[in-house]
C-alpha cells in the first residue's frame, strides 16, 4: 500500500513539475490541477487576475470548511549548468526527487491533492466541505492580484473557511517536525535623501547625504525595537540597500537611497514603526522621503481546533510533537487568518527552497500526505456523531 502511494504522489508531483510556471506565469498548471479536481467531484471557480491565475475549488456545502491554500508559481531555475538535473522535470535519485518547485511548494499541492483523493473516496459522506485555494502570484511582486484578491471575492460570495492548511515548506528535517503558527509582519522603506552636490576640495560648498546620515545608521541598526513574546521573537530591522555617488572621486554626492525592512512581532504596528524612523531622522534634523511598502501585518493561531488536531495528528503518525514556530519569511497566511480564519503552515522541508538542486526526501512525501489525510479526517469525519 505504501509503494503505491508513494507512486501516486510522485506521479502527481511529476506532473507539476513539468509545467514551466515560473512567477507570475501558470503555463497551464491549474488548468490540469482543476481537471484533476473536478475529477474527484470538487466545483472550480477561476478568480484570474492579470497576469496572475486563481482558483477556488470545493466539495461540500455545510460547515466547517476545510481548505488547502498553496501557490503553483515558483522561482527561477537560475543558473541551469550548476543543476546536477534538468530542472523541470522530477528525477528521483537515492531517494531524493528534484525539480524546481518540489520543495515550494508543488510537493505540497501534490501531497493535498494525494490526500484529498483518498479522503473522498474513502468517506463519501464526510461532514462539512474540503476545498483548496491556488494561486501563481505568491513569489513575485504581483502578490496581490493573488490570495488578497480571491479571499475579498470569496468573502463577497459569503464563503467563510474555518480551517485553513498552507502548504509552505515549513519543516525543518523532516515532514511534520515543525508547524508554522503565525508570522512576522513585514514592513519595507525606500528612502531618499537629499544634500547638495559639490567637489570633494570645497565641502563647505557641498551637503554630503552619506555623512548627515551616519548616525541616523547607527541608530537604526542598534534600536532594540520590543522584546518579543512567547511566540513571535523580538522585531529586527535590515538596512538591505545604500547607494551614493560613484560618478568620480572627487565629487560630493548629491543624493543618497536607502532601503530598509522590518520584521515584526505582535508587539507592534506598522503606524509605530513609521513614525519611529521618522523620529530617528528628525532626532539628527533630517527631512527625507519616505515611502512605505506593507507586505504583510502578523498572524497567529495559537491554539483553537486546528492546530489541536493537526498536533495529535503529527504525535500518532511521526511518533513525536512538532515545534510551533513563528520564524521564517511571510506566507499567504497573512491575507487568510485577517478573515478571522485558523491557519496554520505544514508542508515539506525548506532546507533546499529557491537553491539549484532543490529537492525532497520521497518518504516526506508519504508522511505529509498522510498527515493531510488524517487532519480531514479528524475535522471533517470524526466529528459525525
Amino acid at each position: 500500500m505504501t509503494d503505491q502511494k508513494t507512486n501516486n504522489i510522485e506521479a502527481l508531483l511529476e506532473k507539476l513539475i513539468s509545467f514551466h510556471s515560473i512567477s507570475p506565469e501558470d503555463a497551464g498548471c491549474q488548468h490540469w490541477m482543476v481537471n484533476y479536481l473536478e475529477s474527484l467531484g470538487l466545483t472550480c471557480q477561476r478568480y484570474d487576475n492579470w497576469p496572475v491565475a486563481n482558483f477556488f475549488a470545493r466539495i461540500g456545502t455545510e460547515s466547517p470548511l476545510l481548505i488547502f491554500a498553496g501557490h503553483t508559481d515558483v522561482v527561477p531555475a537560475g543558473d541551469r549548468s550548476r543543476w546536477q538535473t534538468e530542472p523541470f522535470t522530477l528525477t528521483k535519485k537515492n531517494g531524493f526527487l528534484y525539480g524546481r518547485g518540489t520543495a515550494d511548494m508543488k510537493g505540497g499541492i501534490a501531497c493535498m491533492l494525494d490526500a484529498a483523493a483518498r479522503f473522498i473516496k474513502d468517506h463519501p459522506q464526510f461532514k462539512g466541505s474540503l476545498g483548496f485555494l491556488i494561486t501563481s502570484g505568491e513569489e513575485g511582486d504581483e502578490f496581490m492580484q493573488g490570495t488578497p484578491h480571491v479571499m475579498a471575492e470569496l468573502k463577497k460570495q459569503g464563503i467563510h473557511p474555518d480551517y485553513c492548511i498552507v502548504g509552505e515548506p515549513s519543516s525543518h528535517k523532516t515532514a511534520g517536525d515543525e508547524i508554522k503558527i503565525g508570522r512576522r509582519g513585514s514592513l519595507s522603506a525606500a528612502i531618499t535623501l537629499n544634500g547638495i552636490q559639490g567637489h570633494v576640495a570645497y565641502p563647505h560648498l557641498a551637503k554630503n547625504p552619506i555623512h548627515d546620515i551616519s548616525p541616523v545608521l547607527t541608530l537604526l541598526s542598534q534600536t532594540q525595537w520590543d522584546q518579543g513574546n512567547p511566540h513571535f521573537p523580538p522585531t529586527s530591522l535590515q538596512i538591505t540597500q545604500i547607494q551614493a555617488g560613484g560618478e568620480a572621486n572627487n565629487i560630493i554626492p548629491g543624493q543618497l537611497s536607502l532601503r530598509l525592512n522590518f520584521r515584526f512581532s505582535t508587539e507592534q504596528t506598522p503606524e509605530k514603526l513609521q513614525q519611529a524612523v521618522a523620529d530617528c531622522f528628525q532626532r539628527h534634523n533630517l527631512n527625507p522621503v519616505i515611502n512605505w511598502v506593507l507586505s504583510g501585518n502578523p498572524f497567529l493561531t495559537a491554539q483553537g481546533r486546528l492546530v489541536e488536531t493537526t498536533v495529535a495528528v503529527i504525535e500518532k503518525i511521526c511518533g513525536k510533537r512538532p515545534s510551533l514556530t513563528t520564524n521564517g519569511g511571510t506566507s499567504d497566511g497573512r491575507f487568510i487568518a485577517p478573515y478571522g480564519i485558523e491557519v496554520i503552515e505544514l508542508g515539506l522541508c525548506n532546507a533546499t527552497i529557491h537553491q539549484v538542486n532543490e529537492c525532497v526526501a520521497a518518504t516526506d512525501l508519504v508522511t505529509l500526505s498522510t498527515i493531510y489525510y488524517e487532519v480531514c479526517k479528524a475535522l471533517l469525519w470524526n466529528c459525525i456523531a
